[in-house]
């Protein structure tokens, strides 16, 4: 089971060798601005990671991801995408490789779900019965019933509407998805489950994802790795547990809340620390509670807290494949290398 624990990190080394997106010492000043919204960040976004920008109001987040898609331009240094610097590609056909989702969503109101979700499809001039496909398909991929496909904006929910965004963005099979604090405006409950949709959407597609929030438990929730940003300079660039165990210094510290050790609990998955079902260890009380192999430790911890449980069943579907004890969990720490969420 160590070796799922490593999965995700040796996925990342692997990926490390194609960049998907490079950032090269850029800054972007605004004209009368006293100080650079972004200043000198140089930063590395291997093919497939998901990365999060994470930082304070006014910490250069959604201007540095902006660069990427060329809605702003660097004042210095150079943005590529896929190898490329990104104002040697014009600009209509760097943004049809690119998708992009937004707070506000951007629906058309007058357009149906459908038609929405077509809109790159048919710029490119994609046949109907190819787009007619395509738009079942991510229908079917966000969660969304295909009688949907006939609504309008204003008869969905918000969080319905939050999941077209992501369908109409991967219509055109981008290379690459930016998220500019896509679930922002939604409640607590709702925005919990469109995370979990987009780990599981991220499961299925694997896209290179650049994603921005200013909330650090939807970062930890989400990210491969998390770029932290302060007054437009890059803080610190590492994996989830690392910035909780080894944070850089005292900003990054009090911004994760590095010292909350129940908030690490939730970087670790209970197979990363199960004791494994062998054929001649005792099999595991029926009565004990469940959880599936990917669940965190967090969710876990409060199983075993309850009166009269003294161990927690890990499962594949029905199959037992080990228990969880709390000794276990005590034990357990971001800096042992079990650093996934997800497989």
């Amino acid at each position: 089971m160590r070796a799922a624990a490593a999965s995700r990190v040796e996925r990342l080394a692997v990926n490390d060798a194609r960049e998907a997106i490079a950032f090269d010492r850029v800054t972007k000043t605004f004209p009368g601005a006293a100080s650079p919204a972004v200043d000198d960040v140089s930063l590395r976004i291997p093919e497939g990671a998901f990365v999060v920008l994470l930082g304070p109001s006014g910490s250069g987040k959604t201007t540095l991801l902006k660069m990427v898609n060329r809605l702003y331009e660097p004042s210095s240094g150079a943005v590529r995408v896929d190898g490329a610097d990104v104002r040697a590609v014009a600009v209509t056909a760097l943004r049809r490789r690119i998708g992009y989702v937004i707070q506000q969503i951007g629906l058309f109101p007058h357009m149906t779900v459908a038609r929405n979700i077509a809109v790159v499809p048919e710029l490119l001039g994609w046949s109907r019965p190819r787009i007619a496909a395509r738009v079942d398909a991510l229908l079917d991929l966000v969660g969304l019933p295909p009688d949907f496909r006939a609504r309008y904006p204003s008869q969905l929910s918000g969080g319905q509407q939050q999941r077209v965004g992501p369908a109409r963005a991967l219509a055109a099979d981008p290379m690459l998805l930016l998220m500019d604090e896509p679930f922002g405006a939604t409640d607590a409950i709702t925005r919990a489950s469109l995370q979990e949709q987009m780990l599981a959407l991220q499961r299925r597609v694997r896209k290179t994802v650049l994603f921005v929030t200013h909330d650090v438990d939807e970062a930890l929730r989400l990210a491969d790795r998390i770029a932290i940003l302060r007054d437009g300079r890059l803080v610190q660039y590492d994996e989830p547990c690392a910035l909780m165990s080894a944070p850089a210094n005292d900003f990054v510290r009090v911004l994760v809340n590095a010292d909350d050790r129940i908030r690490q609990l939730s970087l670790l998955r209970v197979d990363t620390v199960m004791r494994p079902i062998e054929p001649a260890t005792p099999p595991p009380d029926v009565s004990s509670p469940r959880v599936a192999s990917g669940d965190d430790l967090r969710r876990t911890l409060s199983l075993l807290l309850r009166p009269d449980v003294s161990s927690v069943t890990v499962t594949d579907g029905d199959v037992p494949l080990g228990v969880v004890t709390l000794e276990a969990v005590r034990a357990a720490a971001c800096a042992d290398g079990a650093r996934v969420t997800t497989p």
